[in-house]
């Protein structure tokens, strides 16, 4: 049995729960970098359903504010799917895809980096960004 000791003034489990703090900390961040690679590659495939659409449709100029609506709509709590974000999306698929050949090496670096730094890459270079549908190779 042993001695009757405040375990907050001992060394031996003050150690242990300062690893094991680590440890939570630790698998917080996988976890929400695991969401957020998740996400990112959600908008991979939608901005590529969007420029896919856009391409074989007549839905219009009010494509884009039409789906942010009906997704805000259905899903409240979502900021992602506003008007400025869906067209971030598309801007997003569009910048990358241009006179490149897509893999799923690349969209899985690309879904490593931060959304908020990946809208300043496609910010920063607009005018670079072409108007036209680019070609997929899926």
């Amino acid at each position: 049995m042993l001695p009757n000791v405040s375990l907050v003034q001992n060394r031996e489990y003050k150690n242990w729960l300062k690893d094991l703090k680590q440890k939570v900390l630790q698998t917080q961040l996988k976890a929400v970098v695991k969401v957020n690679t998740t996400l990112l590659q959600f908008y991979w495939e939608l901005g590529e359903e969007i420029v896919l659409s856009q391409a074989q449709s007549s839905w219009g100029d009010g494509f884009l504010k039409q789906l942010s609506q009906d997704l805000m709509a259905e899903f409240p709590d979502m900021k992602e799917f506003s008007f400025s974000n869906i067209k971030y999306i598309r801007q997003w698929v569009v910048f990358y895809s241009q006179e490149k050949v897509i893999s799923q090496q690349l969209v899985g670096q690309l879904t490593q980096i931060p959304w908020g730094h990946n809208i300043a890459i496609i910010s920063k270079n607009q005018s670079h960004i072409k108007c036209v549908n680019p070609t997929y190779t899926r």
